[in-house]
């Protein structure tokens, strides 16, 4: 059964949309609860899975093409790591809510999708596809190391604060 390119364009959006609507709802609720590592380094390693559709030979692009696909998607991670800032509260770690991040994920949609169509001008649709996942796994790789980075240096103040804490109580325990 071949599939037109008006719907596969039409199905490619849709799921793009709905994608970042969940991203932004998890980013948002996520606020609520302490951050740890694996949190911020299961994404890009889920997403690292998908890799696996460049078995498929439709999905080959050249070389240059996903190498400028990654290099635009390392760019445009910039803004998100600028909008991803943690803080310490109750003794954990928590991401900072940012209005900014979900006006920067909503210009990104907006821009993948006009993109979307000049970009298949030159490529077929899986290809424009493959293109696509590099692009966001260009995005999300800076980021979440950006985050872990922010997290290891927040988690490592916590760890000297608890360590400074206890040299203090010891050493008032002990002219007691």
């Amino acid at each position: 059964m071949e599939v037109s390119n008006h719907v596969a364009q039409i199905a490619s959006t849709v799921i793009t949309v709905v994608f970042a609507l969940t991203v932004i709802f998890v980013r948002t609720r996520g606020t609520n609860k302490p951050v740890n590592a694996k949190k911020i380094i299961m994404p890009p390693l889920g997403m690292s899975t998908g890799f696996l559709m460049f078995v498929a030979p439709q999905t080959h692009d050249k070389w240059l093409y996903a190498l400028g696909a990654f290099v635009v998607g390392v760019i445009l991670s910039y803004p998100l790591v600028l909008t991803s800032n943690m803080h310490i509260r109750d003794g954990q770690v928590f991401l900072k809510r940012s209005k900014g991040f979900v006006v920067i994920l909503l210009v990104l949609l907006v821009l993948r999708v006009a993109l979307h169509q000049y970009v298949e001008q030159y490529v077929t649709i899986v290809q424009t596809g493959s293109l696509f996942f590099i692009l966001a796994f260009g995005m999300i790789l800076p980021w979440r190391l950006a985050m872990l980075k922010q997290f290891r240096k927040l988690s490592q103040e916590l760890d000297d604060a608890a360590v400074a804490e206890d040299g203090q109580t010891a050493g008032a325990l002990s002219s007691v």
